[in-house]
């Protein structure tokens, strides 16, 4: 499985394009900005883009789709299909309000095709990535395990975790998700998280003081 990184606005956002090497299948993990490095990407692999995997539908993980759409459409490629937990829907639908706190521009609001439930199964060519349901920062938060590779948006950061401040969100609840859905996981799974740099499950598990 090959892994790319981009950092994006609005706020240094982690967009993961994941792409099944053997028949070059791809799946965007959360889309806060849209540009041609991602396309050369997909190019240069020579993939297609079948899947954005959500983590959660806050603003900063959602901004892209549209444009990323827009483009599909214009080249006559066909769309990805949009992956959301069902309890993140009201999120993607606060994201104007929240864009109006920070007074940035507002943006339509993307629809997703498709509601994910816990434990639930994608297929990505031969790679197979397994839906993990972590609330806490929202209620529809999600990890994407594949492999020994979690993407787990802004559930768990290197040696944090998310912020629980916001409508949704709740501390108890994200302390729980991360000891009982992640650090039961092997302690050498990589962690891409939504923000900053990566982790293992092992390193967190020694050095995370807010579990």
């Amino acid at each position: 499985m090959i892994i790319k990184t981009f950092i994006k606005p609005p706020i240094e956002n982690n967009n993961y394009l994941i792409i099944d090497e053997e028949t070059k299948k791809a799946a965007l993990v959360d889309c806060s900005s849209f540009d041609n490095e991602i396309i050369n990407s997909l190019e240069e692999q020579k993939a297609e883009l079948e899947y954005i995997l959500l983590t959660h539908g806050h603003f900063d993980h959602i901004m892209g789709i549209n444009n990323l759409l827009e483009y599909f459409d214009e080249k006559n490629i066909k769309r990805p299909i949009i992956y959301i937990h069902k309890e993140d829907i009201r999120q993607m639908e606060l994201s104007n309000q929240y864009l109006s706190y920070l007074e940035m521009p507002g943006i339509k609001i993307p629809k997703a095709d498709k509601y994910i439930e816990d434990n639930e199964i994608i297929k990505l060519g031969n790679t197979i990535i397994k839906v993990i349901h972590t609330p806490g920062h929202t209620q529809g938060s999600v990890c994407y395990l594949a492999g020994n590779d979690l993407f787990s948006g802004d559930t768990i950061f290197r040696e944090c975790v998310g912020r629980c401040d916001l409508e949704g969100g709740d501390f108890t609840q994200i302390v729980e998700s991360i000891k009982s859905r992640i650090f039961t996981l092997p302690d050498d799974v990589k962690i891409y998280p939504g923000h900053g740099s990566f982790t293992t499950v092992g390193w967190e598990k020694i050095n995370n003081n807010f579990t």
